[in-house]
């Protein structure tokens, strides 16, 4: 699932990583506490796990739903930059309405001169080319699709144990062990995106979300 097109061409690959942290981290959270509350009732841990999945199911139709609001969000912000260039704005103004958007994340990669001679490239289309709407587009849509997709599939393993394993508990701790090692796992593969070495990332994010499901357990989430 981390690397099928459909969700690689919506959703960055720090997108993805974010929202299958965001499912792990809520289901682990949840099957960790259930321990101590159900025991070893089987139908307790069932109306957990039910809950958790629908949990998931909300959380991710309300990331989508952020998502699509970000970006449109973001148009716009782009939308009024446009505008001020093309209101009769001078070079230097309009070259520095360019390099507070875009100066944080060039600076470490381009020398000033560089740099300003894109922001002049940038300038220049802009100003001969037509304003773009702003709002929502139909890529939106199915980028909240595939983190919903994303956010949905990650709380599926914790229910795994509990088709093979007859004894509550066992299949809970099961559970919880089954997404500790996802955690680990996406931690090494997302290290090739990096220059992180893998087994280092892998138990980093494990020891991560640890904390964070630690944290999310003491303030009773």
């Amino acid at each position: 699932m981390l690397e099928i097109k459909f969700f690689a061409r919506n959703l960055s690959h720090g997108e993805r990583l974010g929202e299958l942290l965001f499912g792990l981290i809520m289901t682990l959270s949840f099957t960790l506490t259930a321990g101590f509350v159900v025991g070893e009732d089987a139908a307790a841990v069932s109306e957990l796990l039910t809950a958790t999945i629908g949990c998931n199911i909300a959380w991710g139709i309300i990331d989508g739903g952020l998502m699509i609001v970000g970006r449109a969000f973001d148009r716009g912000r782009y939308a009024r930059m446009g505008q001020a260039i093309r209101a009769g704005a001078s070079e230097p103004e309009s070259l520095a309405i360019v390099a507070e958007e875009l100066d944080e994340t060039l600076e470490p990669l381009a020398p000033p001169a560089s740099r300003q001679q894109l922001y002049r490239d940038v300038v220049a289309r802009v100003r001969a080319n037509a304003p773009q709407r702003p709002g929502i587009r139909g890529e939106d849509w199915l980028a909240a699709l595939v983190m919903f997709v994303m956010v949905f599939f990650a709380s599926l393993p914790a229910a795994l144990p509990f088709l093979f394993i007859d004894e509550p508990w066992l299949a809970l701790r099961c559970s919880n062990a089954v997404l500790l090692v996802l955690l680990f796992v996406i931690g090494y593969h997302w290290a090739g995106y990096t220059t992180i070495n893998p087994w280092r990332a892998g138990f980093s994010m494990l020891l991560f979300g640890g904390l964070l499901v630690a944290v999310a357990v003491a303030l009773g989430g």
